[in-house]
């Protein structure tokens, strides 16, 4: 939707912008949380990304290039440079495909596997309390309307 058309659902209120606005600070302090921890542990945030879409991949252990360049909404060429770095950092491993031999298949290292499960934790943990918070805001949000509503 184009900056300026109407929405039909009626116009944004303060509340909203509130909502809106608290919501991207949270959401922007959870990515500079998870620039911070990657980097301390010695990885960039964005391989950090790749071995969680490969061991987040829905049901199984790999994902193809072009599948992880959807998930990571990057284009096809970077994705494999990133494969690569990631390569030699001993994180993730290319295999042949047994099915098709023309795709590619990334799997993570053991010693992948070992960096992704730590930061997860560490990002859960985050996560949690950004839900707490969340839900804390948007309850507010709700009493708010309800009682400008009501008058």
């Amino acid at each position: 939707m184009a900056v300026g058309k109407t929405r039909t659902q009626g116009a944004i209120g303060k509340a909203d912008f509130e909502a809106l606005a608290e919501f991207r600070y949270q959401l922007r302090r959870f990515l500079r949380f998870s620039e911070e921890v990657t980097h301390a542990n010695g990885i960039t945030p964005l391989q950090y990304q790749l071995m969680l879409q490969v061991k987040g991949f829905p049901g199984r252990e790999w994902a193809s290039v072009a599948e992880l360049a959807e998930r990571l909404q990057a284009k096809h060429h970077g994705v494999v440079a990133l494969v690569s770095r990631c390569e030699v950092l001993g994180l993730v491993q290319r295999r042949a495909s047994k099915s098709d031999r023309r795709r590619v298949e990334i799997y993570l290292t053991t010693e992948g596997d070992r960096v992704v499960r730590g930061l997860a934790d560490l990002h859960r943990t985050e996560l949690q309390s950004l839900s707490d918070l969340l839900q804390g805001v948007s309850q507010a949000t709700l009493r708010k309307e309800m009682k400008h509503a009501s008058t």
